[in-house]
């Protein structure tokens, strides 16, 4: 099982969120977050901004499915043909246990 973290661009997020659905991937946590990338930040006249508003949806998965969600992830979140500065970033880790609280059922 694996967790996807993908922070995209607030405009960005239904489009990501309704692409992963009609993929099979309903389930999703999304948390409105700011941060910065490599370029720091962006610059408008004299003024730095370094809190730039972003969204990080997280999914859960199957092993076999991350190819197909980083997929998604990456064709809906892209800005424009070729992408830009700023579209995000998409985070792969290993989840050791999960488990369903109205239950108590283990998995995803």
């Amino acid at each position: 099982m694996l967790l996807v973290r993908a922070v995209v661009r607030p405009e960005k997020k239904d489009d990501v969120l309704l692409e992963l659905s009609k993929a099979g991937f309903h389930a999703a946590t999304v948390v409105d977050v700011v941060g910065r990338g490599k370029q720091k930040g962006i610059k408008i006249g004299g003024v730095v901004y370094d809190e730039i508003p972003k969204s990080l949806i997280m999914v859960a998965v199957r092993d076999e499915d991350k190819k197909d969600v980083i997929d998604v992830i990456l064709r809906a979140a892209k800005t424009g043909e070729k992408g830009a500065y700023g579209d995000g970033k998409i985070f792969v880790g290993p989840v050791e246990e999960a488990y369903t609280i109205s239950s108590g059922a283990t998995g995803l």
